[in-house]
């Protein structure tokens, strides 16, 4: 695992370095760990959004598709998914 993805599912992490950790993975492409953030249980929905939004900015069309089908992700994670990958 990449020091971004540590730092974004890290639990005594502040918010903007959450978010910056979380950019930095889509900066690199690394849409695999983005999508494994969106999955997540632990970590909270703003942060999954988050991750989500930034899966659909670095071209991650076969993960949100795939997320979009996943049946353990939030419904309305799995539904703003299907809405970006169309």
């Amino acid at each position: 695992m990449s020091t971004a993805f540590q730092t974004a599912v890290r639990t005594n992490v502040q918010h903007d370095t959450r978010l910056e950790a979380i950019d930095r993975l889509a900066k690199r492409g690394e849409r695999g760990n983005l999508a494994l953030l969106v999955e997540l249980g632990g970590l909270s929905g703003e942060y999954r959004r988050y991750a989500l939004e930034r899966l659909a900015d670095c071209g991650g069309r076969e993960e949100l598709a795939d997320l979009a089908e996943e049946t353990t992700v939030d419904p309305s994670l799995r539904r703003r998914a299907d809405e970006l990958v169309r």
